[in-house]
């Protein structure tokens, strides 16, 4: 019995080794919102339904539940909706559950009686949102939305659920949800008719609250759906037209391949500036701040815009051998034989003499170095940095160059 529950366990851990961390704090976040916003569904669910139904008006049912339950609920759907931004690593939804997060800790530790388990949970899970930051990193339309959306329908529960209780304190009298929407949708938008007005000044402050945030949420709301939209055209016009400019001294890699993107987060960790080039279509991995040109890496023009007059390197790392020829030619052409130095990927061992007859500065062949690397390892033959260096990079001759 104990090693079958210690195999379970161990089964566990691998499954949650393979879940994202994003996922486990969406899952997380989703479960704290619900438990925070459990006594309300508990009060609802202790009465039966006939008794709902026997309440005359909305302020005898916000007078059951209690008003300030209300604000627990729209923060417990609230937080399993921002959850899903979390699913998407949008950087809204993890700043809007963070704060979220807090107040809701702060309010089961101090006002919540007996459920500080809830708020040492609740903080917890806010460090764990903290150190996983990184994560989450995206600006999307789609989180944006999720955004606005929570927002909106937020405030205006807040707004018709505070209109009805303070109902008899407007002119006239506010007794029904569809006057109270009306009069929280006129207040949201500031239009104003002037039909319904507050008479008094709890009403007053109440209105002039609704006001407030209506502005702060569609200008917040507003800017989280344009501003991915206007970010990644005005990131594109930079690169565009400025880019090309700065760039100076600098290392060109052709492909998206994962050696492409191996020798891209070498090279970015020891400093260098890289500019990748990835035909249009084709599937890439690279980080969203990679200065990346999409194009054929074998035109002239596409590496003139890549800055290949000034770069160190054109690494020609596609997964086929022609391309990567082409891409030689078309480099050498754009600088000439002083111009940037050459490097192209071998893919099949037998193409190797072929892409020496285009004179890359150097020529990689990854079965050559695997095959030779094994066999000296298999006849014990001492392995020092100039054999290294030689199987490394399996130069052009001068015979080869001169034919």
């Amino acid at each position: 019995m104990p090693s079958l529950l210690t195999r379970a366990a161990r089964r566990l851990r691998r499954t949650i080794a393979l879940v994202p961390p994003n996922w486990c704090l969406a899952i997380l976040v989703a479960l704290d919102g619900y438990a925070f916003m459990h006594p309300v569904l508990r009060e609802v669910r202790a009465r039966e339904y006939s008794f709902w139904l026997a309440l005359d008006n909305w302020h005898d049912v916000m007078q059951v539940v209690g008003l300030l339950e209300i604000p627990r609920l729209v923060l417990g759907v609230g937080l399993q909706i921002i959850a899903l931004g979390l699913i998407l690593k949008a950087r809204i939804a993890w700043a809007f559950s963070l704060v979220l997060l807090i107040g809701i800790g702060t309010f089961a530790i101090l006002g919540d009686g007996g459920r500080a388990g809830l708020g040492i949970y609740t903080l917890v899970l806010v460090v764990a949102l903290i150190a996983y930051w990184r994560r989450f990193d995206r600006a999307s339309v789609t989180a944006g939305s999720l955004f606005a959306l929570v927002s909106i329908v937020s405030l205006l529960i807040y707004a018709v659920f505070g209109t009805l209780y303070l109902g008899d304190e407007f002119n006239p009298p506010i007794k029904d949800a569809a006057t109270a929407l009306y009069f929280s949708i006129v207040s949201m938008s500031t239009v104003g008719y002037g039909d319904i007005t507050p008479h008094s000044n709890a009403a007053r402050l109440f209105t002039a609250s609704i006001i407030i945030l209506g502005i702060t949420v569609f200008a917040t709301s507003i800017s989280a759906i344009a501003g991915p939209v206007i970010g990644g055209n005005l990131k594109r016009l930079v690169k565009g037209r400025f880019s090309n400019a700065m760039r100076k001294n600098h290392i060109i890699i052709a492909g998206a391949t994962p050696l492409a993107m191996s020798v891209y987060d070498g090279l970015r960790r020891r400093g260098d500036e890289v500019t990748v080039i990835v035909p249009a279509g084709v599937p890439q991995e690279y980080p969203a701040a990679t200065d990346l040109i999409e194009g054929d890496p074998s035109s002239v023009e596409v590496l003139r815009s890549a800055g290949v007059a000034r770069a160190r390197y054109v690494l020609a790392l596609r997964e086929d051998d022609a391309e990567n020829a082409f891409i030689v030619l078309a480099a050498k052409e754009a600088t000439g034989d002083d111009g940037a130095k050459t490097v192209a990927l071998v893919n099949t061992s037998k193409h190797l003499e072929k892409i020496r007859r285009v004179q890359p500065d150097l020529v990689f062949s990854v079965q050559l170095l695997g095959a030779e690397l094994l066999t000296r390892a298999i006849n014990g033959e001492p392995l020092d940095s100039q054999s290294i260096t030689e199987l490394f990079f399996a130069k052009a001759t001068p015979q080869t160059k001169a034919g």
